[in-house]
């Protein structure tokens, strides 16, 4: 059986600011179901809700060296559907609001990188991989092809490092090298670690680990090229024969509107108690009801990387249409103000929540026609994921994993899940909304739109299968040195 560690800087339940935690808290179970020992661990921060908190059981105590420092290290666990969460505890690190966006995270998460290697011969598992996500953990492959090179235990264990979006990378001061991450300056050199004139722990990742993956085949390649690459697609380039791009999926027993709790009416293929849901929203957020009146969705980090830029510059265009727009998120404060200011104006065309309300979101999807979302880059996406599983169609971009995952209508052949536009322009992606506004109004064709949308499967069984391989490819290269 291959033993697999997650390591995270988020996963649900249990604590969550984007898509990563969503994977983190999805795909173990479906490798779980194959057979493999999978289990995760992530730091035990304050605003983990005192529910699971309640629950974790400690299994020891040790030191974690850091640079000069030895730091205190809880180890303690919860098995949650079957897979076992190890959390780390340590109250000046992690006791603290929020998660990210602290002058000293490079120590915060160099800290956990090591205690991640650190906890090993105390949790009775040994295993065979550690699967990295993002730069909060890419430092564990930097130390143990250092620090634990020359320990017994350690021998054999080869690493995966999984890139969700290049553009946060983890660049910190060169300080740091000696003074916390107790390395020397032959691992400030641009073949390792060096970045500018700092560190970046990141590109130590790519560089240390044994296979490289990103969460959709086309930004596998995107970021090979400069445009995409934020300045590391060279390096990119260079280890490009261990670069895969697995797309994400989504957790379908989560996202599935014939068990939803969260939505008025459940229905699978019922165009009419779609509609219900739609109704029950409109009278919620105090837009006209009416169920024939198309409903946009935007559901998005409020940021100019998800192509809000795009929608700010012909918003009064897409306000003179027929439809009813809804906006969820929260972000860039230009945007949270721009999305207010215009449900003021347009009180019955556009409704704006500047929240983070999962229940809401899950009501949206259920009760809206279309999705939009216009990235300017997208590692994967999630969002056209749970709307194609909703019925409700996707308005992307044609970049990273919105290319991957959605298929434009083709009125010729009838295929196709969505709509989409090539070129980063806002009157690109307003005639692509309204060719999408005008199928709407037909029925039947629209009919075939949604039953192509939910006949789609991005739940994680074949991208399970594909981690699988690629598992079983890196032990087998292991075992045949």
């Amino acid at each position: 059986m291959i033993k697999v560690l997650f390591a995270a800087a988020e996963g649900t339940p249990f604590i969550k600011t984007g898509g990563l935690a969503d994977v983190i808290g999805s795909l173990p179970k479906a490798l779980q179901q194959k057979d493999l020992d999978i289990r995760v661990v992530l730091p035990k921060y304050k605003t983990i809700p005192l529910q699971w908190k309640e629950t974790m059981r400690p299994i020891k105590s040790i030191m974690v060296s850091l640079g000069w420092r030895t730091q205190y290290c809880g180890i303690e666990v919860f098995d949650y559907e079957g897979i076992s969460f190890y959390f780390i505890d340590n109250e000046y690190y992690f006791g603290r609001e929020g998660l990210y966006g602290y002058e000293d995270d490079g120590e915060r998460f160099a800290f956990f990188s090591r205690a991640i290697l650190e906890i090993l011969p105390h949790i009775d598992f040994q295993p065979d991989i550690l699967h990295c996500h993002d730069w909060h953990t890419a430092l564990v492959s930097v130390f143990l092809k250092s620090h634990y090179k020359n320990n017994g235990f350690y021998q054999g264990i080869k690493t995966i490092y999984t890139i969700h979006n290049l553009m946060y990378q983890g660049v910190f001061p060169h300080s740091i090298l000696a003074d916390l991450l107790g390395l020397d300056d032959q691992y400030f050199t641009i073949d390792t670690l060096e970045y500018h004139g700092q560190i970046n722990y990141m590109k130590g990742g790519i560089i240390f680990s044994d296979l490289l993956t990103t969460v959709s085949k086309t930004y596998a390649e995107e970021i090979q090229s400069p445009y995409f690459g934020e300045t590391l697609d060279g390096l990119l380039r260079k280890r490009k024969k261990h670069l895969y791009g697995i797309v994400n999926g989504i957790d379908y027993d989560t996202y599935n509107p014939n068990t939803d709790p969260y939505i008025p009416s459940n229905y699978v293929r019922s165009l009419q108690k779609k509609g219900i849901n739609k109704e029950k929203l409109q009278e919620l957020l105090g837009l006209p009801v009416n169920k024939e009146t198309p409903m946009v969705a935007i559901i998005s980090r409020l940021v100019s990387s998800k192509g809000l830029d795009l929608i700010a510059h012909v918003l009064e265009d897409l306000m003179a249409l027929d439809l009813q727009m809804v906006v969820l998120g929260t972000g860039e404060e230009k945007y949270e103000n721009l999305f207010r200011s215009t449900a003021e104006r347009y009180p019955y065309k556009l409704a704006a929540r500047i929240q983070f309300d999962d229940r809401l979101a899950h009501q949206i999807y259920a009760a809206s026609d279309l999705f939009l979302m216009p990235s300017r880059f997208e590692p994967c996406g999630i969002g056209q994921l749970i709307a194609l599983r909703y019925g409700s169609i996707p308005v992307v971009r044609e970049t990273g994993g919105l290319k991957d995952t959605v298929q434009s209508y083709n009125e010729y052949t009838q295929e196709g899940n969505g709509f989409s536009f090539t070129h980063y322009n806002a009157h690109d992606m307003l005639y692509t909304l309204r060719r999408a506004l005008q199928y709407y109004q037909d029925k039947k064709i629209w009919g075939r739109i949604i039953k192509n949308a939910i006949r789609c499967d991005y739940s994680w069984k074949k991208s399970a299968e594909e981690y699988i391989s690629l598992y079983q490819c890196l032990l087998h290269k292991s075992d045949s040195k």
